[in-house]
């Protein structure tokens, strides 16, 4: 197959007849022409690709406007053709090549429509690749010449706020899946519910009136707790937590990995509270003794005995705090990850919603950030 040679592949000789010393991003341009000229001459191409690859993965800015103006063309029900095209495209310096005669060429030497799907996922990894390149010399660059005050934990999750933006949006292998394996996973779940204790298909709340209606806390569900101040939201949510993690029950698994047969490992964001205010208040609520008592020490030795079994009965649960204040979707995100890596996690408990922070762009609207976080904790949850 021939291609439209308009962009020189590697950079000219240096006077000694050797190459730059540094190395240019990966790109592929001929696989980015030989896409476009599979759209151009059968516009089902597009439908192959428009699923995961975005304007952005284009190395080259007339490829990207020729993407997102052939998919306005073909969203709208039009015809995205050399033709069409050539009206929006406007004046480009293409060394020579007038913007029609480019069209022209990438549609005459356009590859099968069979190959379309192959040449998106090629243009596709090299764009996330290209952004690591980015997030990688970003890290070493702030690292050399950090602020004041910057900390090291501070980069640290920027990086990983990043990294996982790439891996949530980096992925070519969703879309519609068959009936058949989906009922393949409702049949499983049906079995573990009947295997577990209370029969359950979710994780069991401890609240049997709240598990019997419910079923229990089901996966990749966002479940949220609304109510007036000083209606016991945090009582509610600190008991449901401390119940799945005391029933918490693993087995090994052949790849040496833990998996969770019975309760759950808890992550628990505090976001009002600091750890030993919300470890005292679960203090009070399993041992019955006021938690404004504990903190004085104004306890007799029948109720500092309760203390202490309650204590005891917490040491050993699977129950994880993380008591950072004014934190954003993204921090929480990757810390929620980096504790799922790490320990295992079955259920995360934000208290309270209003607290986190969504991203810079939004943060002048507030009702676009609040619509903003419970989508982020959606997605994460799945």
């Amino acid at each position: 197959m021939a291609t439209v040679e308009l962009f020189p592949s590697r950079l000219p000789a240096t006077a000694n007849n050797q190459e730059a010393s540094y190395r240019t991003p990966p790109a592929n341009v001929e696989a980015e022409q030989a896409l476009l000229g599979a759209i151009l001459v059968n516009n089902d191409a597009y439908d192959r690709v428009s699923d995961f690859l975005k304007t952005e993965h284009f190395v080259e800015e007339i490829h990207r406007r020729i993407y997102d103006i052939a998919g306005s063309l073909i969203r709208a029900g039009k015809l995205a053709s050399p033709i069409t095209l050539k009206t929006f495209l406007g004046e480009h310096d293409l060394g020579g090549v007038t913007v029609q005669q480019y069209l022209a060429r990438l549609a005459a030497e356009a590859t099968t429509i069979i190959n379309a799907s192959d040449y998106g996922r090629a243009i596709h990894d090299l764009a996330i690749r290209r952004e690591l390149i980015l997030i990688g010399e970003d890290v070493v660059n702030v690292a050399y010449d950090a602020p004041v005050d910057s900390s090291p934990r501070d980069q640290i999750e920027e990086a990983e706020k990043r990294l996982y933006q790439i891996a949530e949006g980096g992925q070519y292998g969703g879309g519609f899946q068959k009936f058949s394996d989906a009922l393949k996973l409702a049949v499983d779940m049906a079995a573990r519910a009947y295997e577990r204790d209370g029969h359950l298909s979710g994780v069991a709340t401890g609240l049997d009136d709240l598990d019997h209606k419910l079923g229990g806390l089901q996966a990749s569900d966002l479940v949220i707790i609304a109510g007036r101040p000083g209606m016991g939201k945090t009582a509610l949510a600190t008991n449901i937590a401390f119940n799945i993690a005391r029933a918490h029950r693993g087995e090994l698994r052949a790849d040496g990995s833990m998996q969770t047969v019975d309760g759950g490992v808890i992550g628990f964001f505090s976001l009002e509270m600091s750890s030993e205010q919300l470890a005292t208040r679960i203090i009070a609520e399993r041992s019955g003794v006021a938690s404004h008592k504990i903190r004085r020490g104004d306890i007799t030795e029948e109720e500092f005995h309760r203390v202490s079994q309650a204590m005891f009965e917490m040491q050993s649960i699977p129950f994880y705090i993380d008591p950072t204040g004014g934190i954003s979707i993204a921090q929480l995100t990757a810390r929620a990850r980096r504790l799922k890596r790490q320990r295992g996690l079955d259920v995360l408990v934000v208290d309270y919603l209003q607290l986190l922070s969504g991203t810079k762009a939004r943060a002048e609207n507030r009702v676009q950030e609040l619509t903003e976080i419970p989508r982020g904790l959606k997605a994460l949850a799945k």
